[in-house]
């Protein structure tokens, strides 16, 4: 077929293709009303039949696309420049090398956050170090004290598992009253990946640990050096000494290239740019040690070694970010959130349109993992009215998540970490999202 003929022929398709569509949307148009019902999600949805962007051949199919290799890592696409990690001068001081980078948890899709979007909490600036010169050190109350390479610890069996990371000062703006009205900025001092690695325990039984081992110092070898105290209990139950996420090697704000996962306990354990570890029979007595693992109280008195991140969760559909500005009386709605815990794994969660007087079952979606983050979901037809929209969740452990007056009762306001109370937004007639707190004790 010569070229001219060729052409006619796609010319021919292209006017058949456009009438086929446009006779597909005057047919639908018509039915619209009654096949979009009051309890189809797709109900805002309005159909036009000489909607030009499906009428019209699409622009970017009338010419050739980018070369593959244009960028060799790849980069997400022009249109989601906001979905990017934040800072704020009130969560880091105005210090560029101590700061938190906050998740943008309410553009996240599914448990897994991308490498590029994770949560970063650095003490000293972010380490550049060449992996050939790494090396780890494990010493002190260990049968056999080693100094291994990245090489060695990549030879011992390794295991992919996903977890979630969440800094112990995470929501602690929000103890007396709400300070961001911004999801990403109130509870974004998280994340969740796939982590790869070899589990402690396994390097352990291989250089030998002694019986009177009880403690664990971990030691980054970054400008900070951020020394945590773990117990030997923990590290022999779930750590990992981790060189992969999410299908790479861990990126240098996550450590690269070894870093510590401590599954469900605060962020600050899971030390970066890991290069040494020190069995003890004692604890550090250090006053900055200790000092870090505890929650002050009214009277004077501290809860110490306040190691687990408590059952938790937050609607991140609808939020400040993604109100419902775009839905009218009548739609209806997927309302969607997380939920975590890191004494296990989550067995349910609940939601209330009225700040917590009634509560109402949502689904879990997706995988259910300990120590991880969960989906949960309600469809919703919303009638236009004023709602105080909360989550509740609960794990296997028996633990539910509390208000702010039972959180605030049981540990005070004097201290900014562990926040775990539930969070309300306030949905308006306009369907703004705002970020209330409503103080009152859970009803059936």
């Amino acid at each position: 077929m010569d070229s001219s003929k060729a052409l006619k022929t796609t010319k021919e398709s292209s006017v058949v293709e456009a009438t086929s569509r446009r006779d597909f949307f005057k047919k639908t148009a018509i039915y619209s009303a009654g096949a979009l019902s009051a309890a189809s999600v797709l109900s805002p949805v309005s159909l036009r039949a000489d909607d030009p962007a499906i009428i019209n051949d699409a622009p970017w199919g009338q010419k050739l696309g980018d070369v593959v290799n244009k960028n060799p890592y790849g980069l997400p696409s022009v249109y989601e420049h906001n979905n990017i990690r934040r800072t704020h001068d009130l969560l880091s001081s105005g210090d560029a090398y101590a700061s938190i980078s906050m998740c943008p948890i309410h553009e996240s899709e599914g448990i897994t956050t991308p490498n590029g979007l994770f949560f970063t909490r650095n003490h000293g600036g972010t380490a550049q170090i060449d992996p050939n010169e790494f090396r780890l050190m494990i010493h002190g109350k260990v049968k056999r004290e080693v100094v291994l390479t990245l090489e060695d610890i990549k030879r011992y069996p390794s295991e992919t598992r996903t977890y979630f990371i969440e800094c112990p000062a995470n929501g602690s703006p929000e103890w007396r009253a709400p300070q961001f009205n911004s999801l990403q900025f109130m509870k974004g001092m998280m994340s969740s990946a796939q982590w790869t690695g070899v589990m402690l325990k396994t390097i352990l039984d291989d250089i030998g640990l002694e019986k009177d081992a009880v403690w664990m110092l971990a030691v980054g070898s970054d400008n900070a050096s951020n020394p945590r105290t773990i117990p030997v209990e923990k590290a022999l139950d779930d750590v990992m000494v981790v060189w992969g996420q999410n299908g790479e090697a861990l990126r240098p704000e996550q450590g690269y290239p070894i870093r510590l996962v401590v599954p469900g306990w605060e962020g600050n354990l899971n030390t970066k740019w890991l290069n040494r570890l020190e069995f003890s029979d004692k604890p550090w007595h250090a006053k900055e040690e200790t000092s870090k693992y505890t929650m002050l109280q009214k009277d004077g008195k501290s809860i110490r070694f306040f190691w687990v991140n408590e059952v938790n969760s937050v609607i991140t559909k609808p939020c400040p970010e993604k109100p419902w500005t775009h839905l009218k009386a009548g739609d209806m709605v997927e309302i969607e959130g997380i939920a975590w815990s890191g004494h296990g794994t989550i067995k349910g969660v609940d939601i209330s349109f009225d700040g917590g007087n009634n509560w109402v079952e949502a689904k879990l979606k997706g995988l259910v993992l300990p120590k991880s983050w969960t989906r949960f979901s309600y469809i919703y037809k919303w009638d236009g009215k004023p709602l105080f929209l909360s989550s509740r969740s609960y794990d296997d452990f028996g633990n539910i998540q509390p208000t702010i007056d039972e959180e605030t009762k049981a540990v005070g306001v004097e201290s900014v970490y562990h926040r775990n109370a539930i969070v309300t937004w306030e949905i308006t007639e306009k369907g703004e999202c705002n970020n209330v707190h409503i103080r009152k004790h859970h009803k059936a």
